[in-house]
């Protein structure tokens, strides 16, 4: 056979080889399922893992022609050539080793451990695939800055929350209570000699006095990780003027009675001092102020009107009202609207008393009147009406007898 000596037939067929040449290489160590006909060509799987976790690494072939199957790392160092451990590290160990499958482990995996790992098979031609270990960064947890000491209402603080160690970069959430907030975008850096990632997002707010207490929370999102795993919590402090009331002793303040009132100043601090005044004049005499207290030695009707009480806590000042209304004593003692009331319920209750009480006794008449019809029924014969004047029997029968003859002559009455 005759091969072609010109240049230009020469340079077309080691082009033509190269091509193949190529397009076979390409198809073994890109294709994981490249020669589906072929029952000795290896087959794996990518694999992703934590930094610290474990990762397996198997490889398969359909069928065995006794030929050993090899694990080789980034570096082409074998790591396992059928049951044998070619690369003396404890972290990696055999898993399964049979005929058609080959599968190791590696533990403690670490950054450095990323990249493609090779499975062969030692036969005429060597067949190879590739598996490739993508390692995660996992993100530390994360910190939040920028509040140290409670920041008055109205007022603006800004956080920032800083994650470490992620890759790839992790994502920042931030949450007001229950409810997720928009904070910045995330500011992602890369480390220097290193393929992890820092993470930082900020988060500004205008606080109220709603807020004091509420838990401001960053949590980082990232594949290595559940959900919430990894989170941190900043109580916010807020300063905010005192909302005051004021609470009476009772309900029903009496005329002659001792009374106070309580001024109650909820704020943040809790108020430095109080003041006490009477809307539209002066104070009484016999009322004395202490403090949150204001008291009443002996409660008259001249003491009616609108009591204010000033509450300043440093951040801020308010006041809260309260309308006295002094009762006169005899009326609380007999309350005519009570008393109504009360002889009102008693008049129906002793009217639904006596109404069963009669009903009763009627039902009980009833039936006492008929049994006495059918067994009180009495008679009186001669005989009988004889006896009444007979100092004997014998007499009383003569007595019966006399002047009537015959049993159809007796009568009888019925009473």
């Amino acid at each position: 056979m005759a091969f072609p000596s010109t240049p230009s037939a020469l340079w077309s067929i080691s082009l033509l080889t190269v091509l193949f040449t190529a397009a076979v290489h390409s198809n073994i160590v890109n294709g994981r399922h490249i020669f589906d006909d072929d029952p000795l060509q290896p087959v794996t799987s990518d694999e992703t893992v934590s930094v610290g976790g474990t990762v397996t690494l198997t490889c398969r072939v359909a069928q065995s022609d006794n030929s050993s199957l090899q694990w080789s790392n980034t570096a082409q160092q074998t790591l396992y050539f059928g049951e044998k451990r070619a690369l003396r590290d404890n972290r990696i160990q055999l898993h399964r080793s049979t005929p058609t499958e080959l599968s190791i482990t590696i533990g403690d995996v670490q950054l450095s451990d990323e990249g493609e790992y090779t499975c062969s098979i030692f036969t005429m031609p060597v067949r190879t695939a590739r598996a490739t270990v993508t390692v995660l960064g996992v993100p530390g947890k994360p910190q939040i800055s920028g509040f140290e000491n409670p920041v008055p209402e109205g007022e603006t603080v800004t956080l920032t929350c800083t994650t470490t160690g992620s890759k790839p970069p992790a994502k920042l959430r931030w949450y007001k209570g229950d409810q997720e907030v928009e904070g910045r975008p995330d500011v992602v850096e890369s480390v220097p000699d290193d393929p992890t990632y820092n993470v930082s997002s900020e988060l500004t707010l205008e606080v109220s006095a709603s807020d004091d207490n509420v838990l401001i929370t960053c949590a980082v999102d990232h594949p290595s990780l559940a959900p919430g795993d990894k989170r941190s919590e900043q109580a916010l402090r807020v300063l905010y003027s005192p909302n005051v009331q004021i609470q009476p002793e009772s309900d029903l303040p009496r005329e002659g009675e001792k009374f106070y009132l309580r001024c109650l100043g909820n704020g943040n601090p809790e108020p430095l001092s109080y003041f006490w005044e009477k809307k539209d004049g002066e104070l009484p005499p016999l009322a004395k102020s202490e403090g949150a207290f204001l008291y009443f030695s002996m409660l008259n009707k001249s003491d009616n009107g609108v009591y204010l009480c000033h509450a300043d806590n440093g951040i801020g000042k308010n006041k809260g009202e309260y309308t006295l209304l002094v009762q006169d004593e005899a009326k609380n003692i007999s309350d005519p609207t009570a008393m109504s009331t009360s002889s009102g319920v008693d008049h129906a209750v002793i009217g639904g008393v006596v109404a069963v009480i009669v009903f009763i006794l009627l039902c009980l008449l009833i039936v006492l009147g008929r049994y006495l019809i059918r067994h009180k029924g009495t008679y009186l014969t001669h005989e009988a009406k004889g006896s009444d004047d007979a100092p004997d029997a014998d007499t009383a029968i003569i007595n019966a007898e006399g002047g009537h003859s015959g049993a159809e002559d007796k009568k009888e009455y019925f009473i």
